[in-house]
C-alpha cells in the first residue's frame, strides 16, 4: 500500500498524522532524507511533547497533488 505510486484514494485512507518514514516511503525518499526534510521544514510536520513528530497527511497529499510546494 505504501509505495511512491500511491494513489490519491490510498492517501485519503491514511490517518491525519503519519510517521516520517512512512511519508518518505510514499514520496520515494530514503528514511534519512525524509528526516532531513522534516528537520528543514520541507515536510509539513506536527510536533507533540518534544520528541514525537508526525507528518500532516492533508498537507502531504497537497504536495503529492502539486498544490503545495515544500518537498524539493
Amino acid at each position: 500500500m505504501t509505495t511512491p505510486n500511491m494513489t490519491m484514494t490510498s492517501l485519503s485512507d491514511l490517518p491525519a498524522l503519519i510517521s516520517i518514514p512512512l511519508a518518505g516511503e510514499i514520496l520515494g525518499l530514503t528514511r534519512a532524507t525524509a528526516y532531513r526534510y522534516a528537520a528543514s521544514g520541507d515536510l509539513p510536520v506536527k510536533r507533540f511533547g518534544g520528541r514525537r513528530v508526525y507528518v500532516i497527511t492533508a498537507r502531504l497529499r497537497a504536495i503529492v497533488e502539486g498544490t503545495e510546494e515544500t518537498v524539493q
